[in-house]
C-alpha cells in the first residue's frame, strides 16, 4: 500500500510558518499492534498505524512526540554533515579510504588505502556490496576467536543490513551482524562481536549477562558509548 503522508506544525507557532512544519508519511501494518512513530535518515519520520486505527491517530502520535522527534531530526542533520564533510572518502575500521571513480567500472576495489569505484548511480550499490564482502571477512576471524577464548561456539554467520540493529544471535547460534559496524573504528567492531559471543551463554541483558560482557570487553561501556552517539554517521 503506498503511504500516506502528512504534516503536523508545533503548536503555539504562526500557521504560516511553513519552517516549522514538522513532515512526516504514514504507513498501515497489518502486523502493527500499536501506534509506532520512528525517524531515520532513509524514511524520514514515519508513523505505523495499525490497520484499523484512525487517521488522526498518526496526528495524535507526532503531537505527543514532538519534541523528541525534533532532536532526532537534529541528530540525523548533525549526522549528514559529518558524512558530508568526508568529501571524497570512505571510514573502513578506523581509516580512511579514498574514492576514485572509474568509467566502465562495475564492482568496487580496494587498492591499498584507495577504493575504486564505478561512476554515478553505480557507485552506492557496488560499494554497500564492497562493504557485505569485506564484513564477512573482518567478523568471521574475530567472532572464532572470541568463541574460541570463551569456549562456545556459533552456527552461522550472516551480513546484514538491518535497520534498528547492529547485531543478534538467536537460541539456536545463528549470528547476524551489520555490514555497517566497518565504517566504526575497529574496537568498536570488537565489542559487538563480544557482545553477541555473550549472548551464546546469557541470552537476556541480566547482571549476569553485563558481568561476562565485562569479564571478555572491561571497556565495553567506552565502545557501547561511542556506538550511541555516532552510529547515524555509520552510513555512505
Amino acid at each position: 500500500m503506498t503511504p500516506q503522508t502528512g504534516n503536523l506544525r508545533r503548536a503555539g507557532r504562526d500557521d504560516d510558518d511553513a519552517d516549522d512544519e514538522l513532515r512526516y508519511s504514514v504507513r498501515r501494518s497489518d502486523r502493527a499492534r500499536r501506534v509506532r512513530v520512528t525517524v531515520d535518515a532513509v524514511r524520514g519520520v514515519e508513523v505505523v498505524l495499525p490497520r484499523r486505527a484512525p487517521t488522526r491517530a498518526a496526528d495524535d502520535a507526532v503531537a505527543e512526540l514532538g519534541p523528541w522527534i525534533r532532536r532526532r531530526v537534529a541528530e540525523l542533520e548533525a549526522a549528514r554533515s559529518v558524512v558530508a564533510a568526508r568529501g571524497d572518502t570512505v571510514p573502513y575500521l578506523g581509516t580512511a579510504l579514498r574514492l576514485v571513480p572509474q568509467p566502465g567500472r562495475t564492482r568496487a576495489h580496494r587498492r591499498g588505502d584507495e577504493l575504486l569505484v564505478p561512476v554515478g548511480e553505480e557507485r552506492e550499490p557496488a560499494l554497500e556490496r564492497w562493504y557485505r564482502r569485506a564484513a564477512r571477512g573482518e567478523i568471521a576471524p574475530r567472532l572464532d576467536r572470541a568463541c574460541d577464548q570463551a569456549g562456545l561456539s556459533y552456527t552461522r554467520l550472516t551480513i546484514r543490513a538491518q535497520r534498528t540493529r547492529w547485531a543478534s544471535c538467536s537460541r539456536a547460534g545463528a549470528m547476524s551482524f551489520n555490514w555497517r559496524l566497518l565504517l566504526a573504528p575497529p574496537e568498536v567492531l570488537d565489542y559487538v562481536v563480544w557482545h553477541e559471543v555473550c549472548h551464546l551463554q546469557v541470552m537476556d541483558h541480566s547482571p549476569r549477562f553485563w558481568a561476562l560482557l565485562a569479564r571478555w570487553c572491561p571497556d565495553y561501556l567506552e565502545r557501547s558509548a561511542w556506538l550511541r552517539r555516532h552510529g547515524q554517521t555509520l552510513v555512505l
